[in-house]
């Protein structure tokens, strides 16, 4: 599992501006070093989306000697100082920004005397892409020739002199749409909120990735992995790529599957933005139940997929050209479905959660079986979240046990929860989120020295099936805000989200199947997946493939036990181990009874290790807000259920202490008592020394 930093190193106490990245000091790799970190995430040139000499200067630029008296160096050479102690460093592509800012300037327009947070000296102008694009600039800026040699050139074969004209995305009334979560509302900056399915766009981000690989990026991180799709929440996109694109894909849909409300339409010059007008639909309101949105969803999950894959495939093969071998990841924020067909194409996984709680234990199993077999760093969300709060107690002195369980949960739940060092806190709030040094080190030092006892493989009896057809639209429903709110509407009732919400509560330890729909993404459901299993829970399941149905088949032929809530799909086979139950009691949705039976508020997940041991996770929740602290709870009973008996238990504390524990066992359950369980422990059933 790696140990991420969200390395956005901004400063305290001021705006977290976009794109560009505060300039990078020696000293923060030391801290590095103390946080035993093995990737940064979000960590360096993201000034691309301002300018490609603006990002050469960042990567390359000289920096003067009252800089480097403080050990100021620039992103290349910050890059190497990192690899020298064993850090990866990805390179940042924001791939939906496109930026404008203003700046001052020499009356020659040869030096930059201000920019974005202007003094009122020089000569007042606007500085990006437009400038780039139209070589406002050339006392200060290499010419747009100069990186692309026979010009950008649009789809209609036009040369494009305007990359934010060119390449923004529009709403139904064409109207260009800002990224208004990166905008500081107190600044004249503009961010515009630029479309990968424009060619040129992506031409433009090639070129920023060759400019990261060449100052020695590990990876590239490509934010915003949706494009245009997060568009949707302003309306959007109409552009004439995306209008094409989507006249291509209903051209192609076979004509059974063309929705008859296109009888009589001409599809060789059909513009969906258009015709919604016609009809008064803005793709604002009730766009779930807008015409023929669900074809423009597919359209659009399929772009995504294979534009976020002619980016990474080129990363890669730039990497090779020049004798390097890079990861590849992206922003997977929530990791909604639209995201599971990009999977494929990552090394990494990257998520920015939604919501940012202090309990969330079911969305980290979530993660990670959509992780798979692959590493996954999670950062924090400073919208619709605790993240505010919890930096304000940490500012007091407050809250350090708050901030333990943000990382131990995930880690026992399958996840790696990034250290915050300068990271983002949102266009509003003047400030960034850093831990209080020792503890973060402490925190991180516990994981480092006890990896063996983490696994992506578990031995839990039970899996909950997310059926991406079944829960797709509730989920939109229930998570209908833009990036700036990030709220939940807490009256849309979710079952998938209500039974591991249950479940977790609960102390059962679960893990989560995912089923794609096999139009957005690949459906490899199988009842292989599901075999070694005692449960799987379908919950609101009422929609499988001909692949799902038969995995369900599959699975209670070979012996397992289904359980049903709410809707169920039809074609099942009636089976006597094909049970239905409600989704309030935990007794009723585990036939073959609990897996971990314990008394107190803890979240558990079990895992098998390498040496066949089993680790038993367990986060402990009972936080008490007067006294700021975890209770340390004493004489925890705990009977653990496991595929293979065990001779020996050990209790490992987040302090590092071990402790022999007496274990008994009776018809395949462990028995033991803990005499004390403080934030986070590892309980280890072994046979040989641990």
């Amino acid at each position: 599992m790696h140990r991420g930093v969200y390395f956005d190193a901004w400063f305290p106490r001021q705006h977290c501006y976009h794109p560009s990245l505060p300039p990078r000091r020696l000293r923060m790799v030391d801290d590095l070093v103390d946080y035993r970190a093995t990737v940064l995430v979000w960590a360096s040139l993201g000034g691309g989306s301002l300018a490609l000499p603006y990002l050469e200067e960042e990567a390359f630029g000289p920096v003067d000697a009252r800089s480097r008296f403080y050990g100021f160096v620039n992103d290349s050479e910050f890059i190497a100082a990192c690899h020298e102690r064993g850090i990866k460093v990805l390179g940042i592509v924001f791939e939906a920004q496109g930026w404008e800012f203003p700046v001052e300037l020499t009356e020659d327009e040869d030096a930059v005397l201000a920019l974005n947070e202007l003094r009122g000296a020089g000569k007042r102008d606007w500085m990006g892409l437009r400038e780039f694009s139209s070589n406002r600039y050339p006392k200060l800026w290499k010419p747009v020739e100069h990186y692309f040699p026979h010009g950008l050139v649009n789809s209609d074969g036009e040369p494009v002199t305007d990359l934010i004209e060119e390449c923004v995305v529009r709403d139904i009334d064409q109207q260009p749409c800002h990224a208004h979560w990166v905008e500081c509302p107190d600044r004249e900056h503009q961010c515009f909120y630029m479309d990968r399915n424009n060619p040129v766009w992506r031409e433009y981000l090639k070129a920023v990735i060759r400019i990261q690989i060449d100052a020695g990026v590990d990876g590239i991180q490509l934010d915003e992995a949706e494009l245009p799709m997060g568009a949707f929440q302003y309306g959007a996109c109409f552009c004439k790529d995306c209008m094409k694109g989507f006249r291509a894909y209903l051209r192609g849909l076979p004509p059974s599957q063309v929705d008859i409300a296109l009888d009589g339409v001409d599809l060789a010059t059909f513009h969906y933005g258009e015709w919604l007008r016609e009809r008064g639909y803005d793709f604002r309101s009730g766009r779930e139940s807008t015409p023929l949105f669900g074809d423009y969803y597919a359209f659009q999950c399929r772009s995504i997929k294979t534009y976020f894959a002619e980016l990474a495939d080129y990363a890669r093969e730039y990497a090779r050209s020049v004798g390097r071998e890079i990861v590849v990841s992206g922003n997977f924020f929530n990791l909604e479905p639209m995201y599971l067909a990009l999977a494929d194409d990552v090394d990494l996984v990257i998520t920015e959660m939604r919501n940012t709680t202090y309990r969330q234990p079911e969305w980290y199993r979530y993660v990670a079986a959509f992780a798979g077999d692959k590493d996954v760093v999670v950062v924090e969300n400073p919208y619709g979240g605790v993240v505010p709060e919890l930096i304000g107690l940490l500012a007091e002195g407050k809250g350090h046990d708050l901030f333990r369980l943000s990382l131990f949960e995930a880690a026992a739940l399958g996840a790696n929860m990034s250290v915050p060092y300068g990271s983002w806190m949102g266009s509003v709030i003047e400030d960034s989120f850093y831990a209080p040094h020792g503890l973060a080190t402490e925190i991180q030092s516990f994981l480092a020295e006890h990896e063996r006892l983490f696994s992506r493989r578990t031995a839990n009896e039970v899996a909950v099936v997310f059926s991406v057809a079944s829960t797709r639209e509730l989920i939109g429903k229930a998570d209908a805000s833009d990036n700036t709110t990030n709220r939940r509407d807490e009256s849309v009732v979710v079952p998938y989200r209500a039974v591991t919400r249950l479940l977790a509560d609960a102390a059962v330890p679960f893990d989560v199947v995912i089923w794609p729909d096999g139009v957005t993404a690949p459906d490899r459901a199988s009842a292989a997946e599901l075999e070694r299993y005692s449960t799987v829970v379908l919950p609101d399941v009422h929609a499988l493939t001909e692949a799902q149905a038969a995995a369900v088949e599959g699975y209670l032929a070979g012996g397992g036990t289904v359980v049903t809530t709410d809707r169920v799909a039809d074609g099942l086979p009636s089976h006597p181990r094909l049970r239905s139950a409600g989704r309030t009691s935990v007794d009723d949705l585990l036939p073959h009874g609990r897996q971990v039976e314990t008394t107190v508020p803890v979240a558990a997940n079990l895992q098998q290790l390498d040496d066949g041991s089993f680790a038993l996770h367990l986060v402990n929740y009972d936080y008490d807000a007067a006294a700021d602290a975890v209770r340390t709870l004493t004489d925890v009973p705990l009977r653990v259920r496991l595929p293979k008996a065990k001779q020996h238990g050990t209790v490992v504390a987040s302090d590092g202490s071990r402790t022999p524990l007496r274990l008994t066992q009776e018809d395949g359950v462990h028995a033991v008592v803990l005499d004390r369980l403080g934030v986070y422990a590892i309980v280890v059933f072994h046979d040989g020394a641990l």
